[in-house]
């Protein structure tokens, strides 16, 4: 069994170490940019830990790993289109660097080379490996589209928006888990004890972004900060202070979501005073919590030596205490 950090290193090493230039250069170009702006490559590690969790060989996990990265990275580059981001891993966001329609065209291309790596798999695992990756790229989009559509509506309620974050975030955690599970072989009842896992892990870490997006500085968050609350994205920290505060509150909280016609820090800082005075980061973090209870639950349940799991729960206790 190997340790969290040498899967890290190589989940790292084999993005880092593949190219994905190819002619025309104005159309790859961009995708190298993307796949090679840094990161701790969470997904592939995870396709990896799973892997390794069911005593797999984690060179079969390999193209798994690489296919949820690329669409990851995918869904980055129309994620800063239609949220107009500036940064992304404080470097230039690909539309910004290049332009939005070869961000869109690049996009669309990665899209469908993540595909080819999952071809590389061996031939009796590409159908569930396709037809997991195939549903993730749906969820993920359906999670898109409702935050979308969230910015449009006035009576978003918690449980949707922890419905979205599922979608938006979880699916593709609890995806790349069970991607590298499928190539270890693992049984299905494990599998979807992973999955659940993963879709726990994620909804607490997207709690932590917006936890983050709001208490964090630039340096520490490698993207520009409160822009959240500049682009009236309706959170769980914006839903739960409209839930508890009072009537004076309230309308200020609405006043200023409902518009963008203000001054970027005095709408921050009025915004944070509420969720300040409503000890709004500490409910975050203890929902968070909740959401890492489950899936240690799901965790739990799963039928190998306690010891393999022990990297799963140390990735756990990270996400829960990362500052970036």
């Amino acid at each position: 069994m190997r340790t969290i950090e040498e899967l890290q290193e190589i989940a790292i090493k084999i993005i880092e170490e593949e190219s994905f230039l190819a002619s025309p250069n104005n159309l790859y170009e961009p995708i190298e940019y993307a796949m090679h702006q840094g990161g701790k490559r969470i997904r592939p590690l995870l396709s990896l830990m799973a892997s390794d969790l069911f005593s797999g060989d984690i060179e079969k996990a390999k193209p798994a790993a690489i296919a949820i990265e690329v669409l990851h990275n995918f869904t980055l580059l129309h994620d800063d289109i239609m949220d107009k981001s500036p940064l992304r891993r404080g470097m230039p966001t690909v539309y910004n660097k290049y332009d939005t329609n070869t961000a869109i065209l690049s996009g669309d291309t990665m899209f469908a080379r993540a595909f080819t790596y999952l071809l590389k798999a061996e031939k009796t695992q590409i159908h569930d490996l396709v037809e997991t990756f195939t549903n993730a790229s749906i969820e993920v989009c359906e999670g898109q589209a409702m935050d979308m559509c969230f910015e449009e509506r006035n009576d978003v309620s918690i449980e949707e928006y922890i419905e979205m974050i599922r979608l938006k975030t979880g699916v593709l955690l609890a995806s790349a888990l069970k991607l590298g599970a499928i190539t270890a072989l693992a049984d299905k009842k494990d599998m979807d004890y992973l999955y659940n896992f993963g879709l726990n892990i994620g909804i607490a870490f997207q709690l932590q972004d917006d936890i983050l997006d709001c208490w964090s500085n630039l340096e520490d968050f490698g993207k520009v900060t409160g822009t959240d609350i500049a682009d009236n994205k309706k959170t769980f920290l914006y839903l739960k202070s409209l839930e508890i505060a009072d009537k004076d509150d309230k309308e200020v909280l609405t006043k200023y979501f409902s518009s963008t016609n203000f001054d970027k820090k005095e709408k921050e800082d009025a915004i944070k005073a509420i969720y300040h005075k409503l000890n709004l980061k500490a409910i975050a973090q203890e929902l968070m919590q909740d959401y890492n209870n489950k899936a240690m639950e799901s965790l739990e349940k799963i039928g190998v030596d306690n010891q393999r799991k022990q990297n799963l729960i140390d990735f756990a206790n990270k996400l829960m205490h990362r500052n970036k």
